[in-house]
Formats: C-alpha cells, structure tokens, sequence
C-alpha cells in the first residue's frame, strides 16, 4: 500500500507490506525508498519512505538535518501507530534512525545501520567544508564526484535530487555544531543510545571503531569485506537472514543496560 502521510505538514511519501513486527527503513543521501525494492523480509510489516526533499516526497526551502528527518519519521511512526519500531538505515538513513532512536527511544525498539554516515576519521573530516563548498555549487553532479558512483539507479536518483538538499544535508551530517558524522561527536552521541544496534560495515578499520564505542547489551557490528557502501544491495539475501537472526537473538524487551563495548566482528 503506497500513501502521503503528513509529518510536520509535510506529506510524506511512504509504501507498506506484510504483516507482523514492523521494520522502518530508510534511505540514504540522495536515494528514496527503492533503495530496498531489492529486499524480502517475510515475517515483517515493512515500510519504506521517501525523506522530504527525495523521491516522491515534495522538496521544501529548507529542514534537510538528520534531526529534521528524524522528527518527521517520529510523526510517521507515531500515525501509523508502528512503535516501538525497528528502525533500519543506510548511510545518512543510519545517522537519521539513530537520532530517532535517542530523541524518541519510545519509539524504537532496536536500530540497523548499513555503513552509516558516522565515524568519519580526521583526514575524511580535513575535508567536509571542501565537500560541502561544492556541493554549494554544482549540486548533484559534486555529489555523484563525490561518490564515485558509476551509471544506473543509484547514481540516477542522486542526480535527481535537489543540490540545496545534497548540501544542508551534508551540512547537516558533518559540518553543522551538532553533527555527528565525525567520529568524537559521533562516539558522545551513540553512548547516549538505549537500544540495541546492529551496524554492518564493509571495512575493518570502521568496524573496528565501532566495536570501541559504549552501546547496549545485544548489538553487534559485523564485517563485509569486500562490499562496497551499499552492501545490502550486494548482498541482499544475506543481509535479510542476518536482520532476522539478529533480531531473533534479542531479549524480548530489545533492550537492556549499557556495556563498555559493543559485540565483537
């Protein structure tokens, strides 16, 4: 079932199917909800969105930060009546359903992050305000520099996408005094997480740094070697089979008191 949900007075575009404890998925910078088209999650109520800005969703002025799509993914959850939701997110869609899941750990049962767009090191942080300054100027087209991405749905989607919102989205991610993205920010803003996470990352060194960081009882972070930033598309079956084991393994409540470190690879 596909509708327009308003959140904040913005509709908010969004498709739902089957049946059972409701996953919330969402995209990344410059995606929309096809982004999952690829996955088939059985035992699960599923639903995807467009974030404002992107897709079918409408472009505003303005209200691009993670916290913003955060609080219209709150309105959404709360509409729907789908709480506590797991909440599942690539890339920038990571840092919007960890912002979520601290401002409105009501909502979220556990959280899923592919590659999120959080622990960037110092030489990847030496270089946001260049990033974002092109992004100021050519948009899509610095974006998809950016990214190295090659032709085809990804790439198409970025391409479509706004540059105001590729820009204070970014902004909001790594530049802005409240982003995350970089990893001493992000390390202080997860230690305030109350709910497990599974984080699947496609490099040792950025798994490794996650399993440094203070997160609940029951998450884990687990190493793709070899896959590139969109590894549920690499990997789609095996990325379901290990949301659903993960989940599976999880105290009923979902959660549970905080531990020094997070499960290991």
């Amino acid at each position: 079932m596909a509708a327009n949900v308003e959140a904040r007075g913005v509709p908010i575009w969004l498709n739902e199917t089957g049946t059972g404890d409701p996953l919330l998925f969402v995209h990344g910078w410059g995606g929309d909800s096809r982004a999952w088209s690829g996955l088939t999650f059985e035992r699960h109520r599923v639903i995807t969105v467009d974030l404002r800005g992107h897709g079918r969703s409408p472009v505003l002025r303005h209200g691009y930060r993670p916290a913003d799509y955060a609080a219209d993914l709150a309105v959404l959850v709360e509409r729907l009546e789908l709480g506590p939701v797991v909440a599942v997110g690539h890339s920038m869609g990571g840092q919007i359903v960890a912002e979520l899941a601290l401002e409105r750990p009501d909502l979220v049962a556990a959280v899923v992050v592919i590659d999120p767009a959080y622990g960037a090191d110092e030489a990847e942080a030496a270089t946001f305000e260049q990033r974002l300054a092109a992004l100021r100027n050519d948009g899509p087209d610095a974006a998809v520099r950016q990214l190295g991405l090659p032709a085809g749905a990804v790439r198409d989607q970025l391409l479509a996408t706004p540059g105001h919102v590729l820009a204070e989205s970014y902004a909001g991610m790594y530049t802005d005094p409240d982003a995350f993205g970089a990893r001493p920010a992000a390390a202080a803003r997860l230690a305030g997480l109350t709910q497990p996470l599974l984080c699947i990352r496609p490099t040792s060194a950025m798994a490794a740094w996650d399993i440094g960081l203070t997160l609940p009882y029951g998450s884990r972070v687990v190493l793709w070697n070899g896959c590139g930033h969109f590894l549920h598309h690499e990997r789609p079956r095996q990325f379901v089979d290990l949301v659903d084991s993960w989940l599976a393994s999880l105290p009923e409540a979902k959660t549970a008191c905080v531990v020094g470190r997070s499960a290991g690879l």
